[in-house]
């Protein structure tokens, strides 16, 4: 005779906690793409570039649920705001790349550190990596493709109205951009620190398993 089996409490337990996963993740995915809407232009930048809270969510995510989920976040707002970009989606290839610079070494070393110290810190070395990477990625990557619709030197000139002493394009990486990604990171964090406490207890022990 043939025995029926039934799902465990734990496999119950486990199935729950996995479907609130995905829920949360597509909560702050659709938390994020709206924040995006609402980007802020920056004093002593130039006007191509604006600042927004987005990233906040993302780090959430990433903090409560895994590097993984972070990256989701950072994935589904930059596809739904390509619908709307003034940028051809060079705008949104930027912000994904260096939203991941920041959520997974976040997600990474939360989850390996796992305490609220251990968040702080892995949100303070996202953010350096972010700004860091931002001189890379902006050098090789984006800027490139920018200047199919807009040519160097015109964007290089836009640095050089705010501050004469700029020098060619990695001059106008290291001296605007590092510093406002690195305080756009470290925005983000502290923004999420405080939900993040709250929030912590319940995603723990699926940590510890």
């Amino acid at each position: 005779m043939q025995t029926q089996t039934t799902p465990s409490a734990e496999n119950k337990a486990h199935f729950a906690f996995d479907t609130r996963k995905l829920v949360f993740t597509a909560l702050l995915a659709a938390i994020s793409s709206v924040l995006m809407l609402f980007s802020l232009k920056v004093p002593l930048m130039p006007s191509f570039i604006s600042f927004d809270f987005s990233d906040f969510p993302a780090v959430m995510a990433s903090l409560t649920m895994g590097p993984i989920s972070g990256v989701f976040v950072c994935l589904v707002k930059n596809i739904i705001n390509l619908f709307s970009s003034n940028t051809g989606g060079v705008g949104e290839l930027s912000n994904f790349i260096l939203s991941c610079c920041l959520v997974v070494p976040a997600g990474i070393i939360g989850r390996k550190i796992n305490t609220y110290k251990g968040a702080i810190i892995g949100c303070v070395i996202g953010s350096v990596i972010m700004a860091l990477l931002s001189i890379v990625s902006n050098y090789f990557i984006v800027y490139p493709i920018y200047e199919n619709f807009l040519p160097i030197d015109a964007i290089i000139g836009m640095y050089k109205a705010i501050n004469p002493n700029v020098n060619g394009l990695l001059d106008c990486l290291i001296i605007f951009n590092c510093p406002f990604t690195l305080i756009k990171g470290l925005i983000a964090s502290a923004l999420c620190m405080p939900l993040y406490k709250v929030l912590r207890p319940v995603f723990n022990s699926y940590y510890r398993k």
